[in-house]
């Protein structure tokens, strides 16, 4: 093959780590995490991926402490948990591929029920679907979350991690404090941009400070909000720069609000009968039951629908810049690459295919890989992730 077509395979680093090739699995919510700890299914699930060929695997959304979760089932660091994740992370190695996990914080759409607490966000908010009233959290609150990323992080590394995710995008905590629709604020953490990217910069810096310059710190983050008073692009490419200025390794641009704008992040068909169906929770099933179309927004698909977004971020960097958003093909990826993004993160596809780039290599691979019918990710809270298309058939 010439260079432009073996551009895949070709090995590429994040900070100190080298990737076998530019595919990465993004952090997709499993649902495997009963209790909040580790299921074998999940290191059933990850090693699978990792067999398939992916440079790396992301284990998804690990809350940074116990308040920080929106379901019983899913996962949060604590000490005990790390035997469990070296588990994991062996597996995961042993399949010749890297791990790295998902670290976040849901603030105000955190749910009352699972977390026994009333959920903290950047300022006192109703979330409708959670039909709950967050408070607003003090300087001393930051504080403690702060030191929570920053142990969540360290206890990543123990477990085996190779690299950490922060989630600071769709709206969880971090991605609250820099949207100005969550972030009415007086003091320093409000306001300006500057304001508002306080606490998310004093998160990533103590991260850097503790784990060093050399481990990789991926940060994902929003290229907009994707509603009127949300987090705009225009703002979003100073907010990549600055999380490069406090010790980002690489940044992640995506989008979407999920207590506003939940399927902007997927595009395409919004299963809201089985959404409801598969929630147990009693408040949040009449929720969605009440008003799941109005909160859940169907938003029509369309290949690479980032690309030309995070272009932007790509140009006003030099940290690399990892791509997401509408890839289900070779000619996707290709495409990508070429213009210049390091890696490219697979979610709904290699659920559908975890074998996928091994396919790809060995120019055996099936298109296309997703239909986007989106009840992937209502099977996430039915007892863990599949893809519903291709047990049925896929078409």
């Amino acid at each position: 093959m010439g260079q432009s077509e073996d551009i895949i395979f070709s090995k590429h680093k994040i900070a100190d780590l080298e990737l076998k090739n530019r595919i990465i699995k993004s952090g997709c919510f499993e649902g495997m995490s009963p209790g909040g700890g580790v299921s074998q299914a999940l290191i059933d699930h990850h090693t699978q991926i990792a067999a398939g060929g992916v440079a790396m695997t992301t284990v998804a959304y690990c809350s940074v402490s116990f308040d920080g979760r929106a379901y019983e089932h899913e996962m949060w660091m604590r000490e005990e948990l790390v035997p469990d994740l070296q588990k994991l992370t062996t597996a995961v190695h042993r399949r010749e591929a890297a791990a790295s996990i998902q670290l976040g914080h849901c603030g105000y759409f955190a749910s009352r029920s699972v977390i026994g607490q009333r959920p903290v966000g950047a300022s006192a908010k109703f979330n409708l679907f959670r039909l709950s009233f967050c408070r607003t959290m003090t300087h001393r609150d930051i504080s403690e979350k702060t030191k929570d990323f920053t142990r969540a992080a360290e206890l990543a590394r123990e477990a085996g991690f190779d690299a950490v995710e922060i989630h600071a995008g769709h709206g969880y905590l971090i991605s609250q404090f820099i949207s100005p629709y969550t972030n009415k604020r007086k003091d320093e953490y409000g306001g300006s941009l500057e304001n508002r990217m306080r606490f998310p910069m004093e998160v990533i810096k103590s991260i850097r400070r503790r784990l060093g310059d050399g481990f990789p710190v991926l940060v994902k983050m929003n290229l907009y909000d994707g509603f009127k008073g949300g987090l705009e692009l225009d703002e979003a490419v100073e907010v990549a720069k600055m999380f490069e200025a406090a010790g980002a390794s690489a940044v992640i641009p995506s989008s979407g609000f999920t207590s506003k704008t939940p399927f902007m992040m997927l595009r395409g068909n919004v299963p809201v009968k089985e959404m409801v169906d598969n929630q147990k929770e009693f408040l949040t099933k009449v929720g969605l039951h009440l008003f799941g179309k109005f909160i859940v927004r169907e938003i029509p698909y369309r290949r690479l629908f980032h690309f030309g977004d995070a272009l932007k971020i790509l140009r006003a960097v030099d940290i690399p810049v990892v791509y997401v958003g509408g890839v289900v093909t070779e000619e996707d990826i290709r495409k990508v690459l070429d213009a210049g993004f390091a890696f490219v993160q697979m979610g709904r596809g290699l659920i559908r295919d975890a074998g996928f780039v091994n396919k790809l290599q060995k120019k055996i691979h099936e298109e296309p890989l997703c239909d986007h019918c989106n009840r992937c990710v209502a099977a996430m809270d039915a007892g863990g992730v599949y893809c519903v298309s291709e047990q049925e058939g896929f078409k």
